[in-house]
């Protein structure tokens, strides 16, 4: 049975948004295809959202929140803050590898997306590094990690790896090696974030 304007929600119109633009594009795909999959009017689907640019943001944050979500547990986790913050870069290049090999249509189409989105991208990249600082944060408190301003560090960390989740280094992602280059580029990050104490024989 087809949804009505009653029972229709937003995250069921980004649900199907997400199958459209799988099957058409960004280029192709329309507010009016949306529609017609969750058999409703596009007036319907304006209701939730007022143009096609906000749902396409829409759906792009939907995307992306997907991901720090799965990094959010770690990034909170009770356990040593080294640790931590390994499995969060860890997590982090799983993630976006998975995304970019899983389901390469829709990759690419979010690499559109995110190019033209507005606000979407930056809240994404301002949720991982606060997630990164608070890392950061509890380490330097415990006096395993040391860094004069935890949130400066924690760009400089995103941003030292970003090879390892800036998605326009997808195709580099399965390349022979990776996994290596990836352990040596936090090993190096880890390291030069120890305290001084903890490191001395």
């Amino acid at each position: 049975m087809a949804p009505t304007s009653e029972t229709l929600t937003a995250e069921r119109i980004l649900e199907a948004t997400e199958e459209v633009l799988r099957r058409h594009g960004p280029a192709k795909a329309t507010v009016l295809d949306v529609a017609r999959a969750l058999g409703v009017s596009h007036g319907s689907v304006y209701r939730h959202f007022r143009t096609k640019a906000a749902l396409r943001e829409a759906v792009t944050k939907r995307w992306l929140d997907r991901t720090s979500e799965a990094l959010a547990g770690i990034a909170a986790a009770d356990r040593d803050p080294e640790e931590r913050l390994r499995a969060w870069l860890r997590a982090l290049f799983d993630a976006k590898r998975r995304k970019a090999g899983d389901d390469p249509e829709l990759f690419a189409t979010y690499m559109v997306l995110t190019g033209e989105s507005g606000e979407a991208v930056p809240e994404h990249i301002a949720d991982l590094t606060a997630q990164l600082t608070a890392i950061i944060r509890a380490g330097v408190e415990t006096g395993t990690l040391t860094a004069a301003d935890p949130a400066t560090t924690a760009r400089a960390v995103f941003h030292a790896t970003g090879r390892f989740h800036d998605p326009c280094y997808a195709e580099e992602w399965e390349r022979p090696g990776v996994e290596t280059e990836f352990e040596a580029v936090v090993e190096l990050v880890v390291r030069g974030l120890r305290t001084a104490i903890r490191d001395t024989p």
